[in-house]
């Protein structure tokens, strides 16, 4: 939990909750994390936390779209937006490759992002999606991104960044982080270059 000095600064309940099941994935994993311990930490009561979130699973899925929503940056400056569009991708997924959060459920309970991977859109993809197709909008006017589906377009950037998170590890012997990088940014920008 936060401290703040400002009373419009004062984290919601919400928050706390949030910030409770984050330190006690980060210390217990997915697995062994309750709502108990979640309420106990967020100096809340457990019925407190059910009105919100029906299990573990539910919190965690809302921390995890509130840690990627933290890390999206905007992309409004005066460079063309692919160029903007290529640093932003690369920027998140380098941070959420590092991320502790992201890196302890990936390393030890991989099946909480197995829905996420292989079944549907969770609310944080949808997010992405959604920013990245206005910036690839964007682009298509100023002339420096590609014509196509802005839609079509952004899920394919998502596909890309989710598997440099996911699969870095599996590469890792053969592409180090440094240069995956490197074939990371050059893999988004030709992929949306005007053709």
């Amino acid at each position: 939990m936060s401290i703040c000095n400002d009373v419009s600064d004062s984290p919601t309940v919400e928050d706390q909750i949030l910030d409770a099941t984050r330190s006690c994935v980060l210390d217990f994993g997915l697995r062994r994390t309750t709502l108990a311990e979640v309420a106990r930490r967020a100096g809340v009561s457990r019925p407190t936390v059910y009105r919100r979130w029906p299990d573990t699973r539910a919190v965690v899925a809302d921390l995890l779209t509130r840690e990627i929503g933290v890390v999206i940056p905007d992309m409004d400056g005066d460079e063309p937006a692919r160029v903007q569009l290529v640093r932003a991708v690369v920027d998140v997924t380098t941070g959420m490759r590092q991320h502790p959060l992201f890196v302890k459920i990936l390393r030890s309970d991989p099946d909480l992002l197995m829905t996420y991977i292989v079944d549907r859109l969770g609310a944080s993809q949808r997010a992405i999606v959604e920013r990245v197709s206005q910036v690839v909008a964007a682009g298509q006017a100023d002339g420096s991104v590609r014509s196509g589906d802005p839609v079509h377009i952004s899920a394919m950037v998502l596909l890309i960044a989710q598997s440099a998170v996911q699969s870095s590890g599996m590469v890792a012997e053969l592409l180090p982080a440094d240069e995956l990088t490197g074939e990371l940014r050059s893999a988004v920008d030709a992929y949306l270059a005007p053709r």
